[in-house]
């Protein structure tokens, strides 16, 4: 390693051994650890110089005047050295790595003067900043006196704990969800999910009127006994999705079994091994793929108990839900599935109790399947089963002769089909909107209240989405699922105000429930002040002979307020009613009015203290 000029100046010649010194004869490195040793020991040596540490010069601190005089002396030092017999044996590489020892040693000293400055300079331009700003933000208070060094030392280590907090919550909590905690907690309160999962307007202006019976849907459905759901099951209406979450998403005291690679899962009663699902992620396709309203009907009684005797049968109660969606985007969405190849040929249509014939249903493409059709192809087959879909799946069709076209009218049987779909929606136990998930998941945990383990979500970004049509087609799907739109509008409308209708009657029984709770606390706070006082009278033998009236009449109001305070949660007479007793028991009024007195000055203090 080189030396600076000036330090080659100051340092003179290279050292060079002796030539009378004598020879070596024990071992090199025994013999130099001797030499070492005892250059050490002297002192004037360079081996004394090193051990003795840095200079004195540098720790004084950078830019000190003996720093700028310390080659000289180290000079003076090596050239003493260099006049000594032990030290002239030295080899050149262990004069070299001295020499490096004491170079680097001033370059740490010199590193640590630097840092030591700096962050002292930095400390005290940080303290005249933060003196400065919040000479500015507390202005007012200047004229109090300027703020000495232990006020400084106080706001410097606020500062400086704030700057702590903040890097350790991004250290404990760096994701996106913590953000939004924390924009939240200085943000309005949260809003009501179910609210803008559509899109749509908050307040919703009925069409259609409807009795309480029908908006009131509370199914007394009991797992443990011999009840029954029965999933309605269309194409393209969600459908799949919502028979997942009934065997996979759930709370249940018994959960399905669901195996890893297939799709149906076990879904028994707690200690039975009986169904309480009929879906088809739990008994299968048992009527047919896809089976209607009028198919069910007549299948799943016999599915069920059809190994039983008759007079063994239990009465069941069959709970039948559905799931419906816009037509226009179910229609959009079933040919894009036909498009791929789906065909559902397994339907078996089964009605009055037997299929179609080709003649009734005959099909709209003469191959295997009717994939990569053109939507004007599809929609120009006049017996394509995707028009009006779920009209005619939600319909008893016996009432118009099935598939049978001759029995009645074009019209007369389009409006036969359209009011009992009505009809079977409105009895069902349930049924919802693809378009409102959150809305279903509510209505449906209020009606069987069995409550999701996960909330549903809201797609809005489907294969039917994807579709771009213009204007003219789009009225064309409508003019031909026209029984579907009715439908779904009346769907919409009735699933809403029975939404609306729930949602006022649980805030309703809240306030019921909050209303009780505040009766209870001020009888018991009636009840244990009395107590207080009758101890405390009791106590005191020499004022109870004074004070026997009033300790009675306190008793008596206890006895006869109480009761009612206790009653009153379950019933709120008006006050039309509380005259009309007052005027059927005058005496009694009369007679309890020195109580009425006494406990005036109670329920005053109890409502001062609520």
């Amino acid at each position: 390693m080189a030396l600076p000029a000036c330090a080659a100046r100051a340092l003179g010649p290279p050292l060079q051994p002796e030539r009378e010194a004598p020879a070596r004869t024990t071992c090199p490195r025994r013999h130099s650890r001797v030499e070492a040793e005892l250059a050490a020991s002297r002192p004037g040596s360079v081996a004394a110089s090193v051990r003795a540490g840095p200079p004195r010069g540098v720790s004084r601190g950078f830019n000190s005047q003996p720093l700028l005089h310390e080659p000289l002396k180290a000079s003076s030092s090596l050239a003493g050295a260099a006049r000594a017999p032990l030290f002239a044996p030295l080899a050149r590489g262990r004069r070299r790595r001295m020499h490096d020892l004491r170079r680097r040693w001033d370059l740490g000293s010199l590193c640590r003067a630097l840092l030591t400055r700096g962050l002292a300079a930095l400390g005290h331009s940080l303290k005249h900043v933060l003196g400065a700003i919040f000479s500015k933000i507390f202005g007012p208070l200047a004229s109090v006196g300027n703020m000495d060094e232990k006020s400084n030392k106080l706001l410097l280590a606020l500062v400086m704990l704030f700057l702590f907090a903040v890097i350790v919550l991004q250290y404990v909590c760096p994701g996106t969800e913590c953000q939004l905690l924390r924009l939240q907690a200085f943000s309005s309160p949260m809003p009501d999910p179910y609210r803008s999962e559509d899109e749509s307007s908050a307040r919703f202006v009925p069409r259609y009127n409807f009795s309480r019976g029908d908006l009131l849907r509370k199914v007394d459905f009991d797992i443990k006994g011999d009840d029954l759901i029965v999933f309605l099951h269309i194409q393209k209406t969600g459908g799949t999705t919502f028979g997942r979450h009934l065997v996979r998403n759930i709370q249940l005291e018994q959960p399905c079994e669901c195996r890893v690679g297939q799709k149906k899962c076990t879904c028994h009663r707690p200690g039975k091994r009986e169904t309480w699902l009929f879906s088809r992620f739990s008994t299968g396709w048992s009527c047919g793929l896809h089976a209607d309203w009028t198919e069910l009907t007549s299948c799943v009684p016999a599915v069920v108990d059809g190994k039983r005797d008759a007079r063994l049968r239990p009465s069941r109660n069959f709970h039948y839900i559905t799931i419906l969606r816009d037509p226009v985007s179910r229609y959009l969405s079933e040919w894009r599935h036909v498009q791929r190849g789906a065909t559902w040929k397994a339907s078996l249509h089964v009605c009055d109790g037997r299929p179609p014939t080709s003649e009734e249903l005959p099909s709209c493409y003469t191959g295997d399947d009717w994939s990569g059709c053109p939507l004007k192809e599809f929609m120009d087959c006049p017996y394509n089963l995707a028009n009006n879909r779920q009209v005619r799946m939600l319909s008893d069709l016996t009432l118009v002769g099935c598939y049978n076209l001759s029995v009645m009218p074009e019209k007369e049987r389009n409006q036969v089909l359209l009011e009992s779909a009505k009809s079977n929606l409105k009895h069902m136990a349930f049924f919802g909107l693809t378009e409102f998930q959150r809305k279903t998941q509510y209505l449906f945990e209020k009606t069987f209240n069995m409550n999701f383990i996960s909330p549903f979500t809201q797609y809005n970004t489907t294969r039917a989405s994807s579709v771009e049509i213009n204007e003219e087609i789009q009225k064309r799907i409508e003019g031909l699922n026209f029984l579907d739109m009715e439908l779904y509008s009346y769907a919409k409308d009735l699933f809403l105000q029975r939404y609306q209708f729930t949602r006022q009657k649980q805030h309703q029984e809240a306030r019921r429930k909050r209303q009780e709770q505040r009766k209870f606390l001020k009888g018991r706070f009636l009840q244990t002040h009395f107590q207080s006082q009758s101890q405390g009278q009791s106590q005191n033998p020499s004022q109870n002979q004074s004070q026997t009236p009033n300790l009675n009449a306190n008793q008596n109001a206890t006895q006869n307020l109480i009761p009612k305070l206790t009653q009153s949660s379950g019933q709120n007479p008006s006050p039309k009613e509380n005259r009309e007793s007052q005027k059927q028991d005058p005496g009694q009024e009369q007679s309890n009015g020195d109580t009425s007195n006494g406990t005036h000055d109670y329920i005053g203090s109890v409502e001062k203290w609520r």
